[in-house]
C-alpha cells in the first residue's frame, strides 16, 4: 500500500477521535488534515518502532492538545443556564453565541463505518451522542484523551503511556480520575437506531412536523422533552412551551420538508424552510434524541452552512 493510501486508510478514525476531543467536526477535519501533513514532513524520522497507527494518533493526539488553547469549553445550551418560559424566550440575533461555543453536530459516517460489525457500530455511536461528547469537554484534555483511548478505542493501559510518554500508573490514576468526573455528567441512555419502534417513532415525527400536526408532534413527546436552537443560548422545556414556540415565533417552520440524516449517534434531518414558492432553503440541522419510546430532545443546530457535510443539497425544488 503506498504512503498515501496508508495514511487515508486511518482518516475516519481519526476523525472519530478529534471529534470527541475537539466537540466540532470542522475542527476535527482541520485536525485530521494537519496531523497527515505532519505525517508527511516526518516520514523520514518514522523508525518504525511503533505501528503507523500508534504514530498516527501521536501525531492527531498533540494537533488537539494545540488547537485546544481556549480556556472556554464547547457546551449545550442547557448547560449555559436555566430552560426559559415560552413567553420570555426570543430567539434575537443580536444575542447569539459564537460557533466556538457550542457541541457541533457531525454525520455518522465521518466517524463510524457504518458497515461494520452491528454490535460495534451501535457501540461507537454510543460514543458520539451529543450528551457523552459534551460530558468528555469537562475533562481536561489529556484525561479526555486517555479516557478516549482506552474505553472507547480499546487501547491498552501500556499503549496509551507510550503514546503519551508517561507510566502505566499514571495512564490508569488519570483514566478513573476521568471516569468519576464523566459519570456526574453523561446523560440518558437513548433508543438504538436499530429498534424498529424508534424508527417508526421518526418517520412519524417527520411525516408530523411536514405536516405541522402539532397534536401529532404533541403525542411522541415525552412531558420534561427539550427544544434548543444553537446558537441561541435559550432552551425551553416540556410540551406547552414547545408548542407555544412552534406556533408563536418558530413558524416560520410550517410547511417544512425534512431528509432523514444519521447524525451524533441518533436519528436526524436536514430541515429546509420554505422561502419561495416550491423551494426551500437549508434552516437547521435537527439532532432528535428518543428514550423510552419517546422524543426526549429535538436541538436545531442553525448553521445551514453545515448542510453540504451532511450530503445534504443546497436547496430542494417543486
Amino acid at each position: 500500500m503506498d504512503l498515501e493510501r496508508l495514511l487515508e486508510s486511518h482518516r475516519r478514525e481519526l476523525t472519530g477521535y478529534c471529534y470527541r476531543m475537539l466537540a466540532a467536526g470542522s475542527e476535527a477535519e482541520d485536525a485530521v488534515q494537519e496531523t497527515m501533513l505532519r505525517a508527511w514532513r516526518s516520514m523520514e524520522s518514522f523508525e518504525g518502532r511503533s505501528s503507523v497507527r500508534s504514530w498516527l494518533y501521536r501525531i492527531a493526539h498533540n494537533v488537539c492538545i494545540d488547537m485546544h488553547r481556549s480556556p472556554q469549553r464547547r457546551a449545550r445550551p442547557m448547560e449555559l443556564g436555566p430552560s426559559v418560559a415560552v413567553a420570555s424566550a426570543t430567539a434575537d440575533p443580536n444575542i447569539i453565541l459564537a460557533e466556538s461555543s457550542w457541541i457541533m453536530p457531525i454525520a455518522d459516517e465521518r466517524v463510524i463505518d457504518l458497515h461494520g460489525d452491528p454490535a460495534a457500530v451501535s457501540e461507537a455511536r454510543e460514543s458520539i451522542r451529543l450528551a457523552f461528547v459534551a460530558a468528555l469537554q469537562h475533562l481536561p484534555p489529556r484525561q479526555r484523551s486517555i479516557l478516549i483511548l482506552f474505553d472507547v478505542l480499546d487501547w491498552d493501559a501500556s499503549e496509551i503511556a507510550n503514546l503519551l510518554d508517561t507510566s502505566t500508573a499514571a495512564v490508569n490514576s488519570a483514566l478513573q480520575r476521568a471516569r468519576g468526573t464523566l459519570a456526574s455528567h453523561r446523560g440518558q441512555q437513548l433508543d438504538s437506531l436499530l429498534d424498529e419502534e424508534h424508527t417508526s417513532l421518526l418517520t412519524r415525527y417527520m411525516d408530523a412536523f411536514e405536516r405541522y400536526d402539532i397534536d401529532a408532534l404533541v403525542k411522541l413527546l415525552r412531558d420534561d422533552a427539550i427544544l434548543t436552537m444553537p446558537p441561541f443560548n435559550m432552551w425551553l422545556e416540556g410540551p406547552e412551551d414547545i408548542v407555544g414556540w412552534w406556533l408563536g415565533q418558530g413558524i416560520g417552520c410550517k410547511d417544512s420538508r425534512m431528509i432523514p440524516i444519521s447524525v451524533n449517534g441518533t436519528g436526524g434531518f436536514g430541515s429546509y424552510r420554505p422561502t419561495a414558492p416550491g423551494r426551500w432553503e437549508p434552516f437547521a440541522i435537527q439532532v432528535v434524541e428518543a428514550a423510552g419510546g419517546k422524543i426526549i430532545a429535538q436541538h436545531n443546530f442553525l448553521f445551514p452552512e453545515k448542510f453540504a457535510d451532511f450530503g445534504l443539497p443546497p436547496s430542494l425544488q417543486g
